[in-house]
């Protein structure tokens, strides 16, 4: 009669077991992508504080210690399946000293080593420069590109800001043992 009983307990435990097994695995299912937090998050756009920065830009150059006039346009767009943003620019019309590149020509990168990390930057142009940068947008349309401070080299900063329709950008330089960063080459123009 004993053995009776812990037959019929232990087949009651199994089915209490494998009903707490079942219930478990089906109240994990939401969690492998139906959710609404990770279909919130699968959804979040990595790219939003820097959207005013999307489109093609008229660039006309004033001021700064390049003492270059200069027109173009750049482009700031989403690449590689919306990993990454790419700004293309070219130049319609340059006049500047001797050793200015009228036929400068430079690509910019910008990403994330991991969703909900800061934005980096790369730089590269058809001089031979290289620039590595951190990427901070302190207001809603402003972007701050700032290179690391080296003591061997100079420090760089490129920004952005969006006025009304009209986006200036700056490309300034910090020398070593210099408290301002200077102006190399201002510009501004409107979204064509």
């Amino acid at each position: 009669m004993f053995a009776e009983v812990r037959i019929t307990l232990a087949k009651k435990e199994r089915r209490i077991v494998f009903k707490i097994f079942t219930v478990c695995i089906l109240l994990s299912i939401p969690s492998f992508g139906t959710s609404n937090a990770g279909a919130a998050e699968g959804n979040a756009d990595p790219w939003r504080s820097l959207q005013f920065l999307f489109g093609t830009w008229e660039a006309r150059t004033q001021g700064g210690t390049a003492n270059a006039a200069g027109s173009g346009t750049y482009t700031f767009q989403l690449e590689l399946q919306n990993h990454i943003v790419a700004r293309h620019s070219g130049g319609e019309a340059c006049k500047g000293p001797a050793d200015f590149n009228c036929e400068h020509g430079d690509l910019l990168y910008v990403y994330s080593d991991a969703p909900g990390q800061p934005y980096k930057a790369i730089y590269f142009d058809n001089e031979g420069h290289v620039i590595h940068y951190d990427v901070s947008t302190p207001s809603p349309f402003r972007a701050i590109f700032l290179s690391d401070q080296s003591r061997a080299g100079p420090q760089f900063r490129l920004s952005y800001e969006l006025n009304g329709s009209t986006m200036s950008g700056k490309f300034q330089i910090r020398m070593p043992g210099q408290a301002e960063f200077k102006s190399y080459l201002e510009w501004s123009g409107s979204r064509r």
